[in-house]
């Protein structure tokens, strides 16, 4: 049996079906885990780091056990890390921290579109993924020092999509063989979200929300927290505050 969206053979055998899949999914885990570990950002990072981690679970029961449910537990928890990533870029790009509920209503109007099928789940994840991308890279073009950072994961996640659909859904898909495009794909996707973690918002980070020292002016904000060319407004404050 072949899995939808998935060269490799699944093995009715077992707990792991799918052994280079399920094996890889793994790495979701580690990165996640290794983001928690480090939390530069705190509360922000801790979230992201878990639902990294709900990722490497739901893939790996995907492409394990496989029960009748496995959809759900693989896309869903994919659907609230991409909307999560969403809503930190736009906070952060605009300068105003948005509720988490912009991001929690993600997995509750995934399942209708999980329960539709493989098709209007992949759509629906193609979107979010749209979306949290663009609005990341809209972040880095103001946040010149977050730019490099944000390319290299970009670059990565593109390039594990790419590898996976080939290698799943061309003539060179080898259902039978160990390295698997598929697992490609785990393994770069993970990294690529373990890179683009230390990208987000952390608090007094954003417009109008900067922490204050003793005196009671404005802190200077750090280095991955500056915008790329300040305002004539933010100067001006800047002027007199050092008056």
């Amino acid at each position: 049996m072949v899995l939808a969206n998935a060269c490799e053979l699944y093995r009715d055998s077992g707990f792991i079906g799918q052994p280079a899949a399920a094996v890889t999914s793994l790495a979701f885990v580690i990165a996640g885990l290794a983001v928690v570990a480090r939390r530069p950002h705190g509360a922000p990072t801790v979230t992201y780091g878990l639902l990294v981690v709900a990722v490497g679970a739901g893939s790996l029961v995907a492409h394990g056990p496989n029960p009748s449910g496995q959809a759900y537990a693989h896309d869903l928890p994919i659907a609230t890390l991409l909307a999560y990533i969403a809503v930190d870029a736009a906070s952060d790009r605009f300068g105003r921290r948005l509720s988490p509920g912009w991001w929690l209503v993600v997995p509750v109007v995934m399942i209708p579109a999980v329960a539709a099928g493989p098709t209007t789940s992949t759509i629906a994840q193609a979107i979010l993924a749209a979306v949290a991308v663009g609005l990341g890279l809209e972040r880095a073009r103001v946040r010149p020092q977050l730019r490099r950072t944000t390319i290299v994961a970009v670059l990565l996640l593109a390039s594990g999509a790419l590898l996976g659909t080939i290698g799943d859904r061309t003539s060179i898909c080898r259902p039978s063989s160990v390295l698997q495009g598929h697992a490609l794909w785990h393994v770069l996707a993970a990294a690529g979200l373990w890179r683009l973690a230390s990208t987000l918002s952390a608090p007094g980070c954003l417009s109008g929300n900067h922490p204050r020292r003793s005196s009671g002016r404005p802190a200077a904000r750090r280095d991955h927290c500056a915008v790329g060319r300040p305002s004539v407004r933010m100067m001006s404050r800047v002027r007199r505050s050092q008056r």
